[in-house]
């Protein structure tokens, strides 16, 4: 049969409690009374004969042979069911050490089963202490498992030991499922082999798969869950959910979709499957459910079985790899974005050479080569332009650190020269007046800067503070030049006075300004690095300076740059 969908929880709910009654009182006048014979019809009961079976041996009752302390022969004890119970069993009493703690067990009562060929029966070792009966059963777990029972951790339900013991120099094992439950101050423990391979996996695949399975008896109420099934709902196994329980954890997202599934499996459907999230103790949880209707005699569901696997960590795996991707998209457009700022900046910050340099003899070339390959531009830069009186501005600095940060202080230090450069003062001065600017803002960092101008008499006025001094490429040999007057880095020292050096040139000489980038390497000295870079610069020394600029940065010892690196090659015609 068909039921209309609900739109809420409580109309599911009512549909479910209708349908259970209607089924309860379909099946109660199917059961009432005897049926009416036709008239004239004779009622005849039959007879059934059973045939005689064999002969049980008595049990002996008299309590000589049984050890329980409440045993009495007169009257139905725990003693006197064992025999009743399909599997080993026995009826334990704790020993407890001098701190209270469960020592060990002393068999009180056994009965006659026998759960593997080389295992005695129970009542074979009733007096026993149970370790000595059953000397695997440290090892195995199995006595830390009846010592919880003891101290009120609850019963122990269907638990596979897997029990290993040594008799008669031959090594004994066999997967046994244990039962156990208190009973009054002792504990009644059963236990069974493992009939199968198939059952053995079928308890393991549970837990290795997070799966459960539930029963709903629709005519008794009765509900019975798997272990499975109750660690997924986070439920005691002995209180498992009633299908009205199951309503009131749905998320409300998910009310049609369990609607249509509880009700084909209602009407006799099967099997049914859907991906339903339930709120378990805060927390969502994804399972996928599979449904079938148990059908009575009449062909109505008598009772449902639900199988339920728990997708919850694959769905947090899911939201968490998702969460990675947006942060890693999210990244990757800041990055292309700053990319395309540092692109711009660059052709801003570090434009060609023009035409009025060649016009008073100078040919230049420069180069920038950031350390990381996703960024276009960092903090170094140089400066290079033919002033008003006459005179050429030549510059490189670096100002501290990398990214857009360092960006913004490179503008503002570059700026900075450009402007305290109009006013025609020395290079000194010039220095001197830029550091003072880095020492009185807080927010500012150091910076490393080399400032000069090339006369119109072809010399070289210069000034340095912090910065690796440049190169002069004369005759094909490079060499630093060399300066009594080296500051200290810019933002370092408020109030200091840097000097001017003054180094005649030469038609043909070649000037090669840089940054630490180019020399420093991790571990090393920077003097080896200037030497790498010098003989570098005399290898290619009848290049112009552009072809040597790129032939320096692709020659395979300058590989590998550890920060950014900046040149500016200036030659004099």
């Amino acid at each position: 049969m068909g039921f209309p969908l609900p739109d809420t929880v409580e109309e599911l709910k009512t549909l479910i409690g209708d349908e259970i009654s209607s089924l309860r009182s379909a099946v109660r006048r199917t059961a009432e009374g005897p049926v009416t014979p036709a008239p004239g019809a004779e009622v005849t009961t039959p007879v059934r004969t059973l045939a005689p079976g064999p002969t049980l041996p008595a049990r002996d009752t008299s309590g000589a042979n049984c050890l329980c302390s409440v045993h009495d022969p007169d009257a139905t004890g725990t003693c006197s069911v064992l025999d009743a119970i399909p599997a080993s069993a026995v009826l334990l009493e704790p020993v407890h050490d001098e701190t209270g703690a469960v020592l060990d067990f002393r068999i009180v009562a056994g009965n006659r089963i026998r759960s593997a060929e080389w295992l005695e029966a129970p009542d074979r070792q009733v007096g026993q202490r149970f370790l000595e009966a059953r000397p695997g059963a440290a090892s195995s777990g199995l006595l830390a498992g009846l010592s919880d029972v003891v101290a009120g951790g609850g019963p122990l339900e269907s638990r596979v030991v897997d029990y290993t013991e040594q008799r008669l120099g031959r090594l004994h094992r066999a997967p046994l499922l244990y039962s156990a439950a208190r009973c009054g101050e002792q504990v009644l423990a059963t236990w069974r082999p493992v009939q199968s391979q198939t059952e053995l996996l079928t308890i393991d695949a549970q837990f290795l798969a997070s799966l459960g399975w539930g029963n709903w008896d629709l005519l008794s109420g009765r509900v019975t869950w798997s272990e499975g099934l109750s660690r997924i709902f986070h439920a005691e196994i002995r209180m498992p959910w009633t299908l009205d329980q199951l309503c009131d954890a749905l998320l409300p997202g998910d009310l049609t979709a369990f609607s249509e599934f509880l009700t084909s499996v209602l009407a006799g459907e099967e099997p049914a499957w859907t991906r339903i999230r339930f709120l378990v103790l805060g927390e969502v949880r994804t399972l996928d459910l599979l449904g079938r209707p148990v059908a009575g005699t009449d062909g109505r569901p008598w009772a449902v079985n639900l199988v339920a696997r728990d997708l919850t960590p694959q769905m947090r795996s899911r939201r968490r790899l998702a969460e990675t991707e947006r942060e890693s998209d999210r990244l990757r457009r800041q990055a292309q974005a700053e990319r395309r700022v540092a692109d711009a900046l660059r052709e801003a910050l570090l434009p060609t050479h023009s035409e009025a340099l060649a016009a008073v003899g100078l040919a230049v070339a420069a180069s920038y080569r950031p350390a990381e390959a996703d960024a276009a531009v960092g903090g170094d830069w140089y400066k290079c332009r033919l002033l008003p009186d006459g005179r050429v501005l030549v510059a490189i600095g670096d100002a501290a650190g990398h990214g857009l940060d360092a960006v913004a202080r490179m503008s503002q230090q570059r700026h900075a020269l450009a402007g305290l450069a109009q006013t025609g003062a020395s290079a000194g001065e010039i220095t001197t007046w830029l550091n003072e600017l880095l020492c009185s803002d807080p927010a500012e960092q150091t910076a490393t800067v080399v400032t000069g101008h090339i006369d119109e008499a072809r010399n070289l006025r210069w000034a340095d503070a912090g910065h690796p001094a440049p190169l002069l490429l004369r005759d094909g040999e490079a060499a630093p030049l060399l300066t009594d007057d080296r500051g200290p880095l810019l933002g370092a020292l408020p109030g200091y006075a840097y000097e001017t050096t003054t180094t005649p040139l030469r038609q043909g000489d070649l000037l090669l300004l840089y940054t630490d980038g180019m020399v420093e390497r991790r571990g090393e000295d920077v003097t080896k690095g200037i030497d790498r870079l010098a003989g570098l610069a005399t290898r290619f020394a009848d290049s112009t300076p552009q072809d040597l600029v790129d032939k320096i940065l692709a020659d395979p010892e300058q590989a590998g740059l550890e920060d950014d690196a900046c040149m500016l090659a200036v030659r004099l015609g």
